[in-house]
């Protein structure tokens, strides 16, 4: 006898998997195929089993999901329909948990894929997409796949998330949100001010102070960036040249590498800080000077740390030519965004101009936004706090009262520097690789954040801080060496914001070395539930409110209490907490 089967969405929601599909359950033609179709499968298995009684007992007794036959041999259309609308619901309900899963494997292959089609294009090989997706399958437990330590970071051409997710309308109504939430900023500081004023005061004050000494800055910038062009250069290359000739490579390679230290410590790490401080650069002027600073002593590390291993591998082999890239190669490198050296990267065959001004536009649009978000919800803030003495109740105010000014500051930032500012640059130079950061905002853990936040630090800091670290100590130190990384990193932050703002007040430092060490391990990659995302996003707003209170109050405070005769420990010691303002 011809065997007939259950329905398919029967067998799929036994399973576990639905298939939707939201025109057929709302169609009538779908619910007389239900009936249709259920009529016969019921048929044939009542027929089957009055021939087999005794073949399958549990055919026998019927189940509580299946339906009630009535005397008849005919089927109730209502315990159908009500039946269709329960599977209706449960799909309704694994919908989202399986388009998820299916998304995530989905990226993780694509991603992995590509990966590896770079590295064997890279390293010259020929393997068969076989044994690619065999050995990640072996793999596959790595969700975070990266390249081996030989290897290093592997460029491929790619666009950057938020190009890719404004594509949908959905998401770029955030973006218009934004636009239109900076339009009721400048509407309302217009109105204000004529309110107060009678006229419209149409001034930046804030934003010429920040920005002031701008030709002090203009030269120091050149200062640093030829000095990082020549140094660095020439001083690899008389090591290049040299080092197979002498007669004490060891001696030889210690004389030249101390040269380098004293260049990055002395001429690149002394100079600018001098410069911005002797001149009193205002704040902003001065974070261009120190980030630039910071930026340019980390590629000249890179440019050293990736060529020096070249160089002694061809003397180990007795070549005939040196590899020493050209000036050409470490030139383009300077201004690519990214802080990890290639001879070569992925490279875009034109360049978008529209593209390119588009990006600038948003980055001086972020910095007006900056520039509103102080004027209307930080300045008030802050003068009224000056009328009262620093006490509990104050700090808790303030905190709670700057998380909204400080979470918009952190999406601007990230926006303005980490995507229009690294993708304008890339546009320029037809630089391919432009995964500048990863989907941190769905991160469920800190040790994610941290590692998709800022994609072109994280590299620098993966691979020249703690890979060495675990090659020069041991693999079996990996907790001290995370440590380290997060002291270095701390530190590095610390330093910017003390010279930018003229006075120490480790805020930062605390929250990063301790609290988020802490929470790097606690809040960890194990945790994958919706509820420490939820977790995460809190703890980032409360941080940021923090940050710009305390870094705020004590600039108040400086501003409001000077000293006469100020020594050193009045630039380490907090004067918010004892200032009493003076009006």
């Amino acid at each position: 006898m011809k065997r007939t089967f259950p329905p398919l969405s029967h067998l799929l929601t036994k399973a576990g998997t639905v298939v939707h599909s939201p025109n057929a359950y709302n169609s009538q033609g779908w619910d007389s195929a239900i009936v249709g179709e259920e009529k016969m499968s019921l048929r044939n298995r009542l027929s089957k089993s009055s021939e087999n009684p005794g073949k399958d007992e549990d055919q026998k007794t019927p189940t509580k999901e299946s339906l009630e036959i009535p005397s008849n041999g005919q089927i109730d259309i209502k315990q159908v329909l009500a039946k269709k609308r329960q599977l209706t619901a449960e799909a309704e309900e694994l919908k989202p948990l399986f388009l998820k899963e299916v998304g995530s494997h989905f990226d993780d292959f694509v991603t992995n894929l590509i990966e590896k089609s770079a590295s064997l294009d890279n390293g010259g090989c020929a393997l068969t997409t076989f044994s690619i997706l065999k050995e990640m399958k072996n793999n596959h437990r790595a969700k975070d796949l990266r390249a081996p330590p030989e290897q290093g970071k592997i460029f491929v051409a790619r666009r950057s998330l938020l190009d890719e997710l404004f594509e949908v309308d959905h998401i770029r109504t955030i973006y218009h949100m934004f636009i239109a939430l900076l339009i009721l900023f400048i509407l309302s500081t217009l109105v204000v001010d004529y309110i107060d004023e009678g006229r419209l005061v149409l001034e930046f004050n804030l934003l010429s102070y920040a920005f002031g000494k701008f030709p002090t800055v203009v030269w120091t910038w050149w200062t640093m960036f030829l000095s990082t062009l020549s140094i660095p250069y020439f001083l690899f290359q008389h090591w290049a040249n040299g080092y197979s000739k002498s007669s004490h490579p060891l001696m030889y390679s210690l004389f030249h590498g101390l040269l380098f230290m004293v260049f990055q410590l002395g001429i690149l790490g002394f100079g600018p800080t001098y410069i911005v401080l002797a001149y009193t650069l205002p704040p902003a002027s001065r974070f261009i000077v120190i980030l630039e600073q910071i930026r340019l002593i980390m590629k000249a590390h890179s440019f050293v740390r990736e060529n020096v291993p070249r160089v002694l591998n061809s003397a180990k082999e007795k070549s005939s030519t040196v590899p020493i890239p050209t000036v050409n190669q470490y030139l383009y490198f300077l201004f690519a965004p990214t802080l990890i050296y290639r001879d070569s990267y992925p490279r875009t065959p034109t360049v978008r101009w529209g593209y390119v001004a588009m990006q600038f536009a948003q980055v001086f649009g972020c910095l007006f936004y900056v520039y509103y978000i102080f004027e209307r919800l930080c300045a008030p803030l802050f003068r009224n706090i000056k009328q009262e003495p620093f006490s509990a109740r104050v700090l808790v105010l303030c905190i709670f009262n700057s998380i909204l000014p400080g979470v918009l500051i952190l999406f601007l930032t990230f926006f303005a520097f980490l995507h229009c500012w690294l993708n304008a640059f890339a546009e320029m130079l037809r630089f391919g690789d432009r995964m500048f950061y990863k989907d941190w905002w769905n991160s469920t853990s800190y040790a994610n954040y941290y590692r998709t936040w800022n994609v072109v630090v994280h590299d620098w800091l993966y691979y020249y801080a703690y890979k060495d670290l675990l090659w020069f100590f041991s693999k079996r130190f990996k907790s001290a060496a995370m440590l380290a990384v997060f002291a270095m990193s701390a530190v590095v932050h610390e330093y910017a914001l003390a010279v930018c703002l003229s006075y120490f007040y480790p805020v930062l430092f605390v929250l990063f070395m301790f609290f988020g060490m802490a929470f790097n391990f606690i809040v960890n990659d194990s945790r994958k539930r919706p509820i420490w995302n939820i977790l995460v996003w809190a703890s980032l707003f409360l941080g940021h409110g923090v940050i710009l209170c305390l870094y705020s109050q004590e600039w108040y405070a400086r501003q409001h209490c000077p000293l006469k005769n100020p020594t050193f420990l009045d630039y380490v010691r907090p004067r918010s907490w004892t200032c009493r303002y003076v009006f």
